[in-house]
């Protein structure tokens, strides 16, 4: 080609080739942007932000690897979510610093229900995203080895057509029909024989077959009492899933139930067909176990609230069990509910969902009233062969004979049924409280016993002791009960660790030996709760042949023997007997039914039924509680469902979750009047205070919306905090969607 053809061609063709600055990394030969997931938690920048690829980083950094980038001047950690051919940044971009791993430990499916977690529950992606990938182990992680197939995959915000609002759908599950094909593979099955654990149930034969057969039948169960436990049904429910060719997913309350859960499992499945994930194992057990779900190694995974969101490839089941349990909500922002999160990548995912309990929570009869899930129930002829035999301490005819039962927290009916209970095996009591004597009086003029002692430590004031601003002057303003010009005290409750111990203060902790009262100079106490230690000390008295066994917060009992015992537990912590036990006493239900709460009666009668279930069929279980009570009633008849349904009708007519969709504000007055005034609430919403909840000045605003608005509202507050995030305000709002504590 000749010179003057050099005039013909295009500028470009004839300019040289562009050299990168020295120093300026290479782009990837493809896709060289990466869309990163920075570990942010400002909710005004909750979205993916581009990232160069490096030529160097293009084999490893893969959707779903953990990479470290520069954000705002710093280093943070960060997920890759995807790879692109071009951003839509304008200026130049910032390439990644590295990648922390090569594992993809972002899966897509996990990547998208993070989004509609934080999207349903008015938080970011960050902050979901905390709770649903462990931190790196690198020991463990070097020490499992990857499997051929190692499932890939490209991790993905959710597209627009994907549901995030988390509103379960309407739809009727299928359950498929009864059957008797052949049972599923397992050599420990029950399914084999013919006995199988669903047997008692009408629905469970059709339950278990549509899970073998792939399909999403979703449903709530109500177990039957009795010493077999909950557990087989779970497992059965499992191994037919697994039969099935899909992944399960278990979540249950606390260790003991992952232990009863596991141990099933164990027999139903085969060896390293699943694993349990607990908080007590370590980090480098945690991660070695959640990395064989995340490999496909294990199918099948039970665990606390943590393990909603473990990597199960192929999700085909997901179980909840005893979704009541405040152990299931989350405490961390943006504070998920272990049943929602379930519920929500179930319906994503296309699988199944069972939702169990001996009793039914509000919420779990929502999904049934929507017909979102169908009931799992036994006959009450089969029900009443299991159930014990509920006597309530504050009967007419029992009233007859002791005129003292309703006011004795020992009425002469409990001390029959513990003394003929014990001659066939152990009995349990349960006691609401724990400790000794959590709270005491005096005992001449009945006035509750507070500390007398000063604070430990008072802030130093730049006006002075004697000033208006000065340490009296705040701690009157406190309600502190403080007068001005004399010391401030720090009147915390008193109570008693042991029977001959010296008074000491709930709040600073320290001892009082020359406590005396304040209105009437009595220096002797009385109790006003009696806890499960000063329990078990009562009846270590009355039946001094007798061992006493204690099981809560100092020590919780996984099992005990069929031998001759007296079991005192808190509730949650009663340890299962071997063939049940023999009688049960059900002390102090005014404190559990006089709760300041919204779900204080389902709560009571959870906790009641729970440790119900534990006993013989046809035991004696005596309540102290009036038999009129709702849900006294439903323990005498074992008749949870219907109590259940009057509750979600209560709460539909007075405007309370689940039948609405409801926010909480929460913080200092000025900030939370502020953030009122500036979200913009859907047409319908309406505000509910704000009003003082402590002395420290914090208040909280509470906003109701139809259940279809609750995505709107979750919208609205998630917009208003970015906007305090990103003007710096000083004072912190804490928003909560459908929390557990409303009252």
């Amino acid at each position: 080609m000749t010179d003057s053809d050099d005039a013909l061609l295009p500028l470009d063709a004839v300019r040289p080739a562009v050299v990168p600055s020295k120093g300026a990394p290479v782009p990837a030969p493809s896709d060289p942007v990466a869309r990163v997931a920075v570990d942010n938690p400002l909710p005004h920048l909750d979205r993916p932000f581009d990232y160069l690829v490096p030529a160097t980083m293009h084999e490893s950094a893969r959707p779903g690897v953990r990479v470290r980038v520069r954000f705002a001047g710093k280093l943070v950690d960060g997920f890759v979510l995807e790879r692109a051919e071009r951003s839509e940044h304008a200026g130049p971009l910032t390439a990644l610093e590295r990648v922390v791993s090569p594992e993809r430990v972002l899966t897509p499916e996990i990547a998208g229900l993070a989004r509609a977690v934080a999207d349903r529950y008015a938080g970011t992606f960050a902050d979901v995203l905390r709770l649903a990938v462990p931190p790196r182990h690198a020991k463990a992680e070097a020490e499992v080895p990857a499997v051929p197939g190692e499932r890939e995959g490209r991790a993905a915000e959710p597209s627009a057509a994907e549901p995030t609002a988390g509103e379960p759908t309407t739809g009727e599950p299928t359950t498929g029909e009864p059957t008797t094909g052949e049972p599923a593979t397992g050599e420990s099955s029950t399914a084999a024989s013919g006995a199988g654990p669903w047997d008692s149930y009408p629905a469970g034969a059709s339950f278990l077959k549509a899970l073998t057969e792939g399909r999403a039948p979703r449903a709530v169960w109500q177990a039957l009492p009795g010493a077999r436990g909950w557990a087989p049904e779970v497992a059965e429910a499992v191994r037919a899933t697994l039969d099935g060719g899909r992944g399960a997913v278990v979540v249950v309350p606390d260790g003991r139930d992952v232990a009863l859960a596991d141990a099933a499992l164990a027999r139903a499945l085969e060896p390293g067909a699943h694993v349990a994930l607990t908080a007590d194992l370590g980090p480098a057990e945690r991660y070695r176990r959640w990395l064989r779900l995340l490999r496909g190694q294990a199918r099948a995974v039970v665990g606390t609230r943590a393990a909603m969101f473990a990597p199960v490839a192929d999700l085909g089941l997901a179980v909840i069990w005893d979704d009541g349990d405040d152990l299931h909500a989350e405490r961390l922002a943006p504070y998920p509910h272990a049943r929602e999160v379930l519920a929500l990548r179930a319906y994503r995912s296309g699988a199944a969902m069972l939702v169990g309990g001996y009793t039914r929570t509000a919420e779990a009869t929502q999904l049934v009233s929507t017909r979102w899930a169908r009931p799992i129930v036994a006959s009450r002829q089969t029900v009443r062969s299991l159930a014990p035999r509920v006597r309530p301490a504050g009967e007419d005819a029992e009233l007859a004979k002791d005129q003292a039962a309703r006011a004795a927290r020992l009425p002469s009916l409990a001390w029959r049924a513990l003394r003929q209970g014990l001659e066939e095996g152990p009995v349990l009591v349960q006691v609401p409280r724990r400790g000794y004597l959590p709270a005491v009086a005096c005992q001449r003029c009945r006035a509750p016993a507070r500390c007398a002692l000063p604070p430990t430590r008072l802030a130093p004031s730049p006006a002075g002791p004697a000033g208006p601003a000065g340490p009296a002057g705040e701690q009157q303003e406190a309600g502190m009960l403080a007068v001005a010009g004399e010391e401030p005290l720090c009147h915390g409750p008193l109570a008693l660790r042991a029977g001959h111990a010296a008074p000491y203060c709930r709040w600073c902790g320290r001892v009082d030996p020359g406590w005396r009262c304040p209105h009437c100079g009595g220096a002797r106490l009385r109790a006003v709760i009696v806890g499960a230690r000063r329990t078990a000390e009562e009846l270590g008295r009355a039946f001094p042949s007798t061992p006493v066994r204690t099981s809560g917060r100092d020590g919780v009992l996984a099992t005990v023997p069929a031998a001759r015992a007296l079991v005192v537990a808190t509730p949650g912590a009663e340890p299962v007997a071997e063939d049940g036990y023999a009688a049960a006493v059900l002390l102090d239900a005014w404190s559990l039914l006089g709760r300041a709460d919204l779900r204080a009666s389902e709560e009571a009668l959870r906790r009641w039924m729970n440790a119900a279930a534990l006993l013989r069929p046809a035991a004696e279980l005596v309540v102290l509680a009036d038999a009129g009570l709702p849900a006294v009633q439903a323990l005498l008849r074992w008749d949870p469902i219907t109590h259940a349904e009057r509750e979600l009708a209560d709460r539909a007519e007075l405007g309370f979750p689940p039948a609405v969709r409801m926010a909480t504000l929460t913080g200092v007055s000025s900030a939370v009047r502020q953030m009122l005034d500036e979200v913009r609430l859907p047409a319908d919403a309406q505000v509910l205070g704000p009003v003082p909840i402590d002395e420290a000045g914090q208040e909280r605003a509470m906003i109701r919306v139809p259940r279809p608005g609750g995505a709107v509202l979750a919208a609205a507050l998630k917009g208003a905090s970015g906007v305090r995030a990103a003007r710096k305000a000083p004072d912190v709002v804490r928003v909560s969607v459908d929390p557990l504590d409303l009252i």
